[in-house]
């Protein structure tokens, strides 16, 4: 029995953030973790995931998840049609700042440049902000944190004045007017 993940479903815990990784691979949503939770300003608590749905029989004991990130590897095919299949088991209240795509190997020669098309077209169509991430060494691990928890805090209602949706539109993937015209690189 599988079910959609509810944003408000669940009260939120004072001071707390909670985020939801969700990688096919499993490789870099571990070195993400490690640093999520040795932040200091407020308690943050990750799920791991490797696709969605999310099984049933932890769902009462599951905090509310105030952030999705969706990690994909720009070099694998799979990875992207893996984030591509659980987005249909999020309620859409989450896409009103409360999902991110996060990226690797953008700047690997052997990604096609379809594949990132398609991320940012993904990106953009559900007005998600799209965050590329250096996961091979410890600056780009430690980078792509600091900008994801920035993102989570909001999420978690955390950052006075501000809500999820405002950053979101601050954020959100764009694509520039001629993305389907051919490339000439």
């Amino acid at each position: 029995m599988m079910s959609l993940l509810k944003p408000f479903s669940k009260l939120p815990g004072l001071n707390t953030a909670n985020i939801l990784l969700v990688e096919n691979e499993e490789q870099f949503q571990q070195s993400l973790a490690d640093v999520l939770v040795e932040e200091t300003s407020v308690t943050v608590t990750v799920r791991l995931a490797k696709s969605l749905p999310l099984p049933m029989e932890n769902d009462e004991s599951r905090p509310r998840i105030d952030l999705v990130v969706f990690i994909m590897n720009l070099t694998s095919e799979l990875s992207f049609q893996s984030a591509e299949a659980s987005l249909k088991y999020l309620d859409p209240g989450y896409f009103l700042g409360k999902v991110c795509f996060m990226v690797t190997n953008a700047r690997n020669a052997s990604v096609p440049t379809e594949r990132l098309d398609a991320v940012r077209k993904l990106a953009a169509s559900l007005h998600c902000p799209l965050l590329f991430a250096e996961d091979q060494t410890p600056d780009g691990v430690t980078s792509a944190t600091e900008r994801l928890l920035t993102v989570l805090k909001v999420a978690a209602g955390l950052v006075p004045t501000t809500t999820a949706l405002y950053l979101s539109n601050l954020t959100r993937c764009t694509l520039p007017p001629d993305i389907d015209q051919p490339s000439f690189d």
